[in-house]
């Protein structure tokens, strides 16, 4: 029988944890979330977001620009952001409006307070096996996999996508445990091959219903990145449910996965970026 794997009760384990260790502090440790433009999906998630911080303990602030923000103007709010003393997170919501370099904001601000875990100065201690901040949905992921496998050591894991924000650090995460990773993206050759080699298979590329049950091995634990809304305003993965639950051993649901668990580790980065930040102050 198929393990459906509940986000919403992991993640509230994890928060439950979180805001045990943040009541331990006289001081708080707080977020700062930049948001730029209208985007209706940007405000719900900056909504959520500040909505755990309350439930954590964890204090937060709110940035709101209009679209029409110079790049200019962006960098210089963050930079007030990474000298303010009282805030330890940093987030700014993206997708940012096109005249604006997403890259170059992110390298703006404070590797220290990089709670998304963008900076390439964070990519790289990932890279290099250093403690850093890591991005916040694949440290969800590997959160719901050390819960449900316990070791990953000597499984292979194979990751559908290769972006900077999922399947890079996702890749580093899993060799980290010890995994065989195998990265598949759109130039890959024989995709389904691939993909029914993995014990573990993480699907990351925004495309609804792409993994289909004939592209999975018996027995493998699917972890579905994917957010996309059909036609019909539904919210469906990048797995096909129904016929990857008749194969697979556990797999995550869309909604109630992976989500819950990318909100959950930004409190638990927001908090370890306090504590670095306290601790080496200190």
């Amino acid at each position: 029988m198929t393990t459906i794997l509940d986000g919403k009760a992991i993640a509230a384990a994890l928060r439950a944890a979180i805001k045990q260790r943040v009541a331990a502090y006289a001081s708080k440790p707080c977020l700062a979330v930049i948001l730029v433009g209208d985007d209706p999906a940007s405000h719900v998630y900056v909504r959520n977001k500040a909505a755990a911080c309350a439930e954590a303990g964890i204090q937060s602030r709110e940035i709101r620009l209009p679209a029409t923000t110079s790049e200019a103007e962006l960098l210089r709010h963050v930079q007030t952001l990474n000298h303010d003393d009282n805030v330890h997170g940093i987030l700014v919501q993206l997708p940012l409006p096109a005249h604006m370099h997403s890259l170059s904001v992110i390298a703006a601000i404070d590797p220290r307070k990089d709670v998304d875990g963008f900076h390439v100065v964070n990519a790289g201690k990932l890279a290099v096996g250093e403690k850093g901040l890591v991005p916040c949905t694949p440290k969800g992921c590997l959160h719901v996999l050390r819960t449900h496998l316990g070791s990953l050591s000597g499984k292979h894991a194979v990751i559908l996508g290769r972006s900077n924000i999922v399947g890079k650090p996702m890749a580093q995460l899993l060799l980290s445990e010890h995994c065989t990773v195998t990265i598949c993206h759109s130039k890959t050759q024989h995709l389904a091959e691939e993909t029914r080699r993995a014990d573990i298979l993480v699907a990351a590329i925004g495309k609804p219903k792409f993994v289909t049950g004939d592209m999975v091995k018996q027995g493998a634990v699917v972890i579905d990145v994917g957010i996309n809304r059909t036609p019909e305003g539904k919210l469906v993965g990048d797995v096909d449910f129904d016929s990857v639950s008749a194969v697979a051993s556990a797999i995550t649901p869309v909604p109630g996965g992976i989500g819950p668990m990318t909100i959950a580790c930004l409190l638990q980065n927001t908090l370890e970026a306090y504590e670095s930040i306290v601790n080496h102050e200190a």
